[in-house]
């Protein structure tokens, strides 16, 4: 499991676009994010520079 830091997450849809940016990452199995704890989870074998970039592409700010 890998763990990212987000920021700019401020509610449940926030939440949903950051699960289905990181979602369509390839490698990705599984993916949730929880706005009140700045973090989100992601299950699979997918490189961590991409899930990163996902992040930042939807529009929130990422690190590991």
């Amino acid at each position: 499991m890998t763990t990212l830091s987000v920021e700019g997450m401020s509610c449940e849809h926030c939440e949903q676009t950051v699960e289905e940016a990181l979602e369509a990452v390839s490698g990705v199995t599984d993916a949730s994010a929880d706005h009140e704890d700045e973090r989100a989870s992601v299950e699979g074998d997918a490189d961590v520079a991409a899930l990163v970039e996902a992040v930042e592409q939807a529009g929130y700010s990422a690190q590991t």
